[in-house]
């Protein structure tokens, strides 16, 4: 009996894992055609164009896919979010980064704060941490929220980072199989 479940759980786990997969190539087939359709038009204007759609800095529209971001601002230093009773206290510092997110696309896209990553002016990674973004968003914004299209959020993503680190870079994704688009926080 204890064989029959664990073989179901494993099917049913590659099942999961070959859907996804196909999700994936869907994701990057639409990422292309969208690069595809915007370089037919005019060749030297496009191109021009493409280069601040990869880096942007705070303040100014970047895209990813189905979104455009536009980070708002960039807080480190924070020990705690939330209250006494209900919060989260850093391992190091928090850093809490507040982004606008607008769906660009033609159907509605998930927003998952946990795809977005942060990088130290050394190139060290930092992921989003999702359970101190409970305490730091009233309504949840930054944590599997669909958006329509043409609809858009404004959340806060949370950064647990060692007390000694400065944030360099931010890299926005619509989607954990996305390429991803930079935003320089300096």
């Amino acid at each position: 009996m204890r064989k029959t479940t664990t073989l179901a759980l494993l099917a049913t786990g590659l099942i999961a894992l070959g859907c996804g997969a196909g999700a994936a190539d869907k994701a990057s087939d639409s990422s292309s055609d969208t690069q595809a359709s915007s370089s037919s038009g005019d060749e030297g204007g496009a191109k021009a164009e493409e280069k601040p759609a990869k880096t942007a800095k705070i303040g100014q529209p970047a895209r990813d896919g189905k979104f455009e971001f536009t980070v708002k601002s960039s807080k480190c230093g924070v020990a705690k979010i939330g209250s006494d009773v209900l919060g989260a206290k850093a391992q190091g510092q928090f850093c809490l980064v507040t982004v606008n997110v607008k769906n660009i696309g033609k159907e509605a896209q998930m927003f998952d704060g946990s795809s977005q990553k942060a990088y130290a002016a050394d190139g060290t990674e930092y992921s989003a941490d999702t359970g101190a973004a409970i305490y730091a968003n009233k309504n949840a914004e930054t944590f599997l929220n669909d958006i329509n299209p043409g609809n858009q959020v404004t959340g806060v993503v949370v950064f647990d980072i060692p007390k000694n680190v400065k944030l360099a870079k931010l890299e926005l994704h619509d989607s954990m199989f996305s390429g991803g688009v930079d935003v320089t926080l300096g």
